[in-house]
């Protein structure tokens, strides 16, 4: 296993009177892709958005590089190379596809290159560049929340379900642009439902239930142990497309 880029040590989260987030202990390995996985209600968004600052930890420690993020705001995580792509997409859909690309770069003008190099794996993006953003489908808009974390090169990037509801053949497109993502030195941890689309990319997995870590290790282990899929996620991987 490679070095970790980032590390959660004892996190624990609040939100008002709830705690969600127990002990959180856990690596995401530089250069990999790490899946977070587990039941509904089981912490994984509120650990993303703990790793971004969005809500603090009221205990523990996140670390980047040496960095302790859970002292710093959103913004200054963002300034490391973090990139956060939301459930909810998060884009603006009153503006065009192009603009809101244009918002995501840091200079207010998306590198050609890398726009080209993001067209590869996301050509509906390309297609309707001046078209407002509203007026594409579900699965165009999470191609567009994506790339729009893709803009400008990332250290980190944190994905929360990616292929939720999306059509098989844009699922796809996503294993192939989180590829080169990754072979392009992105690190990346995502949340998600679709365990076949976790086998398939996944270098380590993380798996939670009722806001601690239940499991970590390799996600090829995980794959091989059906047993331990039924007792961890109550299901097997192959079980769910």
């Amino acid at each position: 296993m490679k070095l970790p880029l980032l590390k959660l040590e004892g996190v624990n989260t609040h939100i008002g009177p709830y705690h969600i987030l127990y002990g959180i202990d856990f690596e995401v390995p530089e250069g990999e892709l790490t899946m977070l996985l587990g039941r509904n209600g089981a912490g994984k968004t509120t650990t993303l958005r703990t790793i971004m600052g969005m809500w603090k930890a009221s205990a523990g420690k996140v670390i980047f590089e040496g960095k302790i993020l859970s002292e710093m705001t959103t913004p200054q995580i963002g300034n490391l190379g973090i990139a956060y792509v939301p459930e909810n997409k998060g884009i603006f859909t009153d503006l065009t596809v192009r603009e809101n690309m244009v918002l995501a770069a840091r200079n207010g003008a998306p590198d050609s290159a890398r726009l080209d190099w993001i067209f590869t794996y996301m050509p509906a993006l390309k297609k309707f560049w001046e078209q407002p953003s509203g007026l594409l489908s579900g699965g165009q808009k999470q191609m567009l929340s994506i790339a729009r974390a893709m803009v400008e090169p990332r250290r980190l990037l944190l994905v929360d379900e990616p292929s939720k509801g999306l059509a098989p053949a844009i699922v796809q497109n996503l294993v192939e642009a989180f590829k080169a993502m990754k072979q392009a030195g992105t690190t990346i941890l995502v949340v998600e439902q679709n365990f076949n689309f976790a086998k398939s990319l996944g270098d380590t997995v993380v798996v939670m239930d009722n806001g601690k870590v239940a499991h970590r290790g390799t996600m090829a282990d995980l794959a091989a142990n059906e047993a331990l899929q039924h007792k961890l996620l109550g299901l097997s991987l192959d079980s769910h497309q």
